[in-house]
């Protein structure tokens, strides 16, 4: 845990028990005066994301650490370049204070072991200007276990496990790492998902093996793949039936020239159930679209010149105007071609299915940085505890 967290993380005795009321059988009930005192302490500490958080207790926080075999005080994250780390303790306190339940725990812990397999928000881009955050995306029975969305709204709110597994690392960023906007972090104007981005994966209406499965997974594993997103882009296409029409209209999304800032960029297409239908029934794999989507995905020499995004810079490989005094052609320029691909593979999309099946809708997500290669997956281990009398909460 870094030092900056052991002074400011909320203490066994920061949010005491409220005491006073009892219910017809006699159990205490919460004193609402003192909760919102606790609430509004957490607030002038600067523990929140500017919403309320939930007070923790010792007791609360030892029913998360129950959820893992992990000590408390194992690293989960590490920031080198700040010199903070993050432990299993830290990380349970940050989503017990994000209204996470216990049993979402494991989740969270494997969110993280997918953001370190995926390497950039180790590297500081979280405080870029570019205003990068992270996308959860979800497999395998923990969904149904714990009630993660899948289906309509799948972006939206209205779901507590969805809503608060991504606020937990949000938290985190916070008060492990001290990711503060106007401070450590940059973001120019950032994005929504910097409070909460989890989806799971419609598995029961995709026509492919999921997402996992992709990393090499067995399809009934539990796992989370994570990813940097600077946007989610809305796809309407209700208009066809047609494979390559569909394929066109998700490519011309993802080559945008605002998307450009590298050389090439890398995205995942969440594409609905009927989308992905649309792709399945003409007898389309995973593959065969992310091929497609990379050979349709370009833009010419002369767009590119338009916008300035003609070359790149020798030092960033950033995309810059060809008159910059730091510019070099770009690799495309070695094939002779008039066309740039905003790819460097078609190993540079991910796939997954979410989201209702009742429209033609998907979403492209713009994703940091040149990539190839498996998903940053990580497997979810989880330490069952038996659900209280009352039942699962």
């Amino acid at each position: 845990m870094s030092s900056q967290l052991e002074t400011r993380a909320p203490a066994p005795d920061a949010a005491p028990p409220a005491v006073g009321a009892t219910d017809a059988a006699g159990r205490p009930m919460v004193d609402i005066e003192v909760l919102r005192q606790v609430m509004e302490y957490y607030a002038r500490q600067e523990w929140t994301d500017g919403l309320p958080v939930m007070p923790v207790t010792e007791s609360s926080l030892a029913e998360f650490l129950a959820r893992t075999a992990r000590a408390p005080e194992d690293i989960v994250f590490r920031m080198p370049h700040l010199n903070r780390s993050c432990t299993v303790r830290t990380a349970a306190v940050n989503a017990a204070m994000a209204g996470c339940l216990p049993e979402y725990f494991p989740v969270v812990l494997a969110a993280w072991d997918a953001l370190t397999l995926e390497g950039y928000a180790g590297k500081g881009i979280w405080q870029s200007t570019t205003g990068t955050a992270p996308l959860l995306l979800v497999n395998g029975p923990v969904r149904q276990q714990i009630g993660l969305n899948s289906r309509g709204n799948v972006f939206g709110s209205g779901f507590r496990a969805n809503a608060t597994i991504g606020r937990a690392i949000r938290l985190t960023a916070l008060n492990a790492f001290g990711l503060h906007p106007h401070q450590l972090d940059q973001a120019t104007q950032g994005t929504p998902a910097k409070y909460t981005c989890c989806i799971a994966e419609n598995e029961e209406d995709s026509p492919w093996a999921p997402l996992h499965a992709d990393a090499g997974l067995a399809p009934g594993d539990s796992a989370v793949t994570s990813m940097l997103v600077r946007s989610v882009i809305h796809v309407e296409a209700r208009h066809t039936t047609d494979p390559e029409q569909l394929g066109r209209d998700l490519a011309g999304t993802l080559a945008r020239t605002g998307a450009l800032v590298h050389e090439t960029i890398s995205g995942c297409l969440i594409l609905g159930p009927e989308h992905a239908g649309v792709f399945a029934r003409a007898g389309w794999s995973k593959d065969d679209v992310r091929r497609f989507v990379y050979e349709q995905a370009v833009n010419s020499r002369a767009r590119l010149a338009e916008v300035g995004k003609d070359a790149v810079s020798r030092h960033t490989r950033w995309r810059v105007p060809a008159g910059h005094p730091d510019a070099v052609p770009d690799t495309a320029t070695e094939t002779g071609r008039d066309v740039v691909p905003v790819l460097n593979s078609p190993e540079a999309l991910l796939i997954a299915v979410a989201g209702a099946n009742n429209a033609g809708v998907s979403a492209v997500a713009e994703t940091f940085g040149p990539r190839g290669g498996p998903p940053a997956t990580a497997k979810v281990e989880d330490r069952p505890t038996p659900i209280s009398p009352e039942g699962p909460r």
